[in-house]
């Protein structure tokens, strides 16, 4: 199961509906709260959460807020199609690795990190 937070493009969610992907989206379960308690939800809800917000890495690293993954995506400017052909590719290409970790999506690589 997934979170998007409001950042994510909301026809990013949708695809990922449309192709059978659990996903609940904060816009329309509890908009504009806080990204401290956007984290609190997707852990409470068993999910990795999916975000364009970069402040999500302090909330994991400096702060060391407990969530259950994190995928950032870092596509400022790519086509939607573009990013959703990415993001569908990281899913379904490394399913089990995205769990409690911290996952970068971006045009030309996908880095994932361990959470410490």
């Amino acid at each position: 199961m997934f979170l998007a937070d409001e950042s994510l493009d909301f026809r990013i969610v949708t695809h990922l509906r449309k192709n059978d992907y659990e996903v609940e989206a904060i816009v329309e379960l509890k908009p504009s709260i806080k990204d401290e308690e956007v984290l609190k939800m997707a852990k409470e809800m068993d999910a990795i959460l999916l975000t364009e917000d970069k402040d999500f890495g302090e909330l994991t690293y400096r702060l060391k807020k407990p969530n259950h993954g994190i995928v950032l995506i870092r596509m400022p400017g790519i086509p939607i199609n573009e990013k959703i052909g990415k993001i569908i590719q990281v899913l379904e290409g490394y399913p089990q690795d995205l769990r409690d970790k911290f996952t970068v999506i971006s045009r030309d690589k996908v880095r994932i990190k361990e959470q410490k």
